[in-house]
């Protein structure tokens, strides 16, 4: 191994697979969410390419892979959707259950629950957040 090898940390998004990895768990994610009855209707009245697109640049930055998201964020994007809190929890468990079945390592599915926890604020409707 040489000095350069070691001093440069190999990310998640890497260590998944990169590009073609985030795609397969984008299309594995969203065939289950549009089969949930409860998540569904969100989509009724969306364009499914761009949207797995933007899904699949949001999760690279969030692996640690390159950031070429430029879409609105994730406030702009969810508040107008008054998305509840259960709603928010059954759409985590898909990407986890995803991600888990695709392979990927515990340490990687940890920091993106980690990463969910921190932006669940953005995404949920401000009247249905705990403790406010």
């Amino acid at each position: 191994m040489t000095v350069t090898e070691e001093a440069t940390p190999v990310s998640h998004y890497e260590r998944i697979g990169g590009a073609s990895s985030v795609k397969a768990a984008v299309e594995l994610f969203y065939d289950k969410v549009l089969a949930d009855p409860d998540l569904a209707g969100y989509f009724d009245d969306v364009e499914m390419v761009g949207q797995r697109r933007h899904l699949a640049l949001m999760l690279t930055v969030v692996l640690g892979g390159p950031n070429e998201y430029a879409g609105r964020g994730l406030a702009e994007a969810h508040q107008p959707l008054n998305i509840p809190v259960a709603h928010y929890a059954k759409v985590g468990e898909h990407l986890t259950a995803t991600l888990t079945e695709l392979g990927v390592p515990q340490d990687v599915l940890a920091d993106v629950q980690t990463v969910l926890g921190e932006v669940q604020g953005q995404v949920v409707a401000s009247g249905n957040r705990s403790g406010v």
